[in-house]
């Protein structure tokens, strides 16, 4: 019994494809999806649950449309993918930052003001759309649709490293990652104060906001674990300092919550920041001038910037570290402090 057998061939339809495999003995037993799985690495889960609930799997010439039944050695399956769909975003011929790409992965910067992925008030210009147009023909689909595997999100004012799948197979294998923390990420951000000691840990609850639906918060119950590292790189004047942030966990806003419960609001951030009363009689104790002091309150985003990223290539398993020094506007408001 050959245990792995697999063929996808293309059949008179050519935009449709039929995959065979045949059921080994160490899928002998097991729930039909996960046999499927297990002998296709290259769709995820869900995508393969979706097909089978549709009617286009079968199971020794008959079909069969429910995903847990039990398969047993020697079972030939055969499974039909249908073309992938559009996705409904317009590719958009954005210039992108892109530090690497291949078939399967893609790096890039994203600047300050593009926001990730179309939604209401943003249906272009986003990401989505810069990368629909980038990638066209190379992309194999996420879940049967066309279009760009967004494993982990950057708000819409912070700038930096982004990583993107362009299948199903490295959006499935770079969501395990972020989930048991193999793929690492490190932000730096500017902050109103110095913590002390230098370098620590903030693990709360982080859920959303009880009165303003628009925040996120630290809570009781009813949230989600979020763990933040950081450090701090740089302190100007006992008022402002550069603290590296390593995540832990990925959560809405969770740096800017975490930084601001932890009682040193980043520069910049409307949401999470102090208020301009507060920056400004921190910084004239610390002897700095109006002109610096101004130019910090006016400072119009976040001081966030997604500096580094790591993670094992999905096909390769090599380890892939980048880098990317700040944007322009966070640098100079740096040069300003001196």
């Amino acid at each position: 019994m050959n245990k792995t057998l697999f063929d996808a061939s293309s059949v008179d339809d050519v935009t449709s494809e039929t995959l065979h495999a045949i059921i080994g003995f160490a899928e002998d037993g097991v729930r039909l999806d996960k046999a499927v799985a297990m002998l296709l690495p290259d769709f995820s889960r869900t995508r393969l649950q979706n097909l089978i609930e549709a009617g286009e799997c079968m199971v020794d010439d008959k079909i069969c449309s429910t995903p847990s039944r039990k398969v047993k050695a020697g079972e030939q399956v055969v499974l039909a993918l249908p073309p992938l769909e559009d996705a409904t975003p317009v590719p958009e011929n954005i210039p992108l930052d892109i530090l690497y790409e291949d078939d399967d992965v893609l790096v890039l910067n994203k600047p300050v003001g593009m926001v990730v992925h179309p939604a209401m008030g943003h249906g272009a210009g986003t990401l989505v759309n810069a990368l629909l147009y980038h990638c066209g023909d190379t992309l194999s689909g996420i879940n049967g649709v066309r279009r760009p595997g967004i494993v982990h999100r950057l708000d819409k004012d912070t700038s930096g490293l982004m990583m993107v799948a362009k299948n199903d197979f490295a959006h499935h294998h770079l969501s395990e990652q972020l989930q048991d923390r193999s793929l690492s990420r490190v932000y730096h951000a500017l902050v109103l104060g110095v913590p002390f000691p230098p370098k620590g840990r903030i693990e709360t609850l982080i859920g959303r906001h009880p009165s303003n639906r628009l925040k996120m918060a630290v809570v009781k119950g009813n949230g989600k674990d979020a763990a933040t590292n950081f450090s701090v790189l740089e302190n100007y004047k006992d008022c402002l300092s550069v603290v590296e942030c390593r995540l832990e966990s990925g959560r809405t806003h969770q740096i800017r919550v975490h930084m601001e419960h932890h009682g040193f609001p980043l520069i910049g951030d409307g949401l999470y920041g102090a208020q301009s009363t507060k920056t400004r009689s921190v910084l004239r104790k610390g002897g700095y001038d109006d002109d610096v002091i101004d130019a910090v309150i006016a400072f119009p985003r976040q001081a966030l910037h997604a500096a580094e990223i790591s993670f094992f290539h999905p096909k390769t398993e090599e380890e892939m570290h980048f880098t990317s020094p700040l944007p322009d506007d966070f640098a100079a408001l740096l040069g300003v402090l001196g």
